[in-house]
């Protein structure tokens, strides 16, 4: 009888809750079930990595959340918001590389999820003019010429791509976000009113993004938040509301380390930062030059992202840090690769292995073996939870991405153009 395929720790969906701080403090439930496939979903997810490439009230309230991967199956990591007046509830995926929000509305018959935001009962609601200033910057349709609507100008429309095989039309609006007890008038967002393509990794209701743009929630609520959150993601092993999203400086660990924000204005989203070197336990991996400079013109360089599943490398780094992970490894029955890990080994024959080093301008950061490795549920198999920049056109970019960001506080600070690590324990 043929060995059963291998399954893995369930990668989750994670939501995220207010809790009642002086800051805005939104935690993080882990959610984990089976998976009727032979392969863990943190390979397919990984697969879609190729693609995707606040000052606060004083009082916040608590939000209830669910398992997200029972109740949304996504990859994303998804806040509770609300949305409208009187408010509407929405599980919407944070994404830190994305600006814009925008929510799956009503009618849409190609949305993905049948949990639409319904503008016609909101009396915030107000779709946003073709004339307006802000049109232009979502290559909105421009303003109709025809003198049968002569006293009121259609409204902003766009069409924009996500995921690499699916786009969305949308109404740019405006309406009132609720999270937990801030609520910020007027907030800007797309109303989406039909989805082009495969919806299989769009998310289900919306996005909130908390890029680096003029459209993202830091620059719409700045006066509130003061450009700072954080963020702490529980291991793929936590079933309780311990991991959390935290908005504004209040609040923020003391003993986080800084590395400076680096800003590539043809990629003015993401958040870059300068990775000197990686060190494969005691040895500084030799990579050929260039591999993690900056460079705004080609989009080369070192992001730091909450939607990528596992980190990337630029191909030819990637091997060499690969290379010497084996050799120290040193697997007497060898490696297999399985999905997007080409380098998966028995437990059972390997104790320990190397800790894995970031090199970073002002910092080093030490993955824990839990940041490194995924393992198997199934028998003594792990694999190294990284792999190569996908060969397309973030073929020169390396992502620190959400496995590797586990069990840390991730403080970001857009203000002081400055991005932090602090350890704290998540699950």
């Amino acid at each position: 009888m043929a060995a059963a395929a291998p399954r893995f720790l369930i990668l989750p969906l994670i939501f995220l809750l207010l809790s009642t701080t002086d800051a805005a403090d939104l935690r993080i439930l882990h959610g984990e079930r089976h998976s009727p496939s032979p392969l863990d979903p943190v390979l397919s997810l990984a697969r879609n990595d190729a693609a995707r490439l606040a000052f606060l009230s004083t009082k916040v309230t608590s939000v209830p959340i669910a398992s997200g991967q029972q109740v949304m199956q996504s990859s994303s990591y998804v806040l509770r918001a609300k949305l409208g007046s009187p408010a509407q509830l929405l599980l919407l995926a944070l994404d830190t590389s994305a600006d814009a929000a925008w929510v799956a509305c009503s009618p849409c018959s190609t949305c993905p999820s049948s949990s639409l935001f319904l503008p016609a009962n909101s009396t915030s609601y107000a779709p946003v003019s073709c004339s307006s200033s802000w049109c232009p910057q979502f290559k909105g349709q421009s303003c109709s010429t025809s003198t049968d609507y002569p006293a009121a100008p259609s409204p902003c429309t766009y069409s924009q791509p996500y995921g690499g095989d699916a786009a969305f039309t949308a109404v740019l609006s405006e309406d009132s976000l609720t999270l937990a007890s801030d609520v910020l008038p007027n907030y800007l967002f797309g109303c989406v009113s039909a989805v082009n393509g495969s919806p299989a990794n769009l998310p289900k209701q919306g996005l909130l993004g908390l890029g680096r743009g003029s459209m993202s929630l830091l620059a719409q609520s700045d006066s509130r938040y003061q450009g700072v959150f954080s963020y702490c993601l529980p291991s793929f092993k936590s079933y309780y509301f311990s991991g959390s999203l935290r908005l504004g400086p209040v609040g923020q660990p003391k003993s986080t380390r800084f590395t400076p924000l680096l800003k590539n204005p043809h990629r003015p989203s993401l958040y870059y930062v300068n990775l000197l070197a990686v060190r494969v336990g005691r040895v500084e991996v030799p990579v050929l030059p260039g591999s993690f400079a900056f460079d705004p013109t080609t989009g080369a360089g070192t992001v730091v992202d909450s939607g990528t599943v596992i980190t990337r490398f630029v191909a030819p780094a990637y091997a060499a840090i690969r290379d010497e992970f084996r050799r120290q490894v040193n697997a007497s029955g060898g490696y297999t690769s399985l999905g997007a890990f080409d380098t998966c080994f028995s437990t059972d024959e390997v104790a320990t292995t190397p800790a894995l080093t970031l090199r970073m301008e002002g910092l080093d950061l030490v993955l824990p073996v839990e940041n490194t490795l995924i393992h198997s549920s199934a028998m003594p198999l792990a694999c190294l939870a990284m792999a190569a920049a996908p060969a397309n056109v973030n073929a020169v970019v390396n992502v620190i991405a959400s496995l590797q960001q586990q069990n840390l506080r991730v403080v970001v600070d857009v203000a002081n153009a400055k991005v932090g690590f602090a350890r704290e324990l998540c699950n």
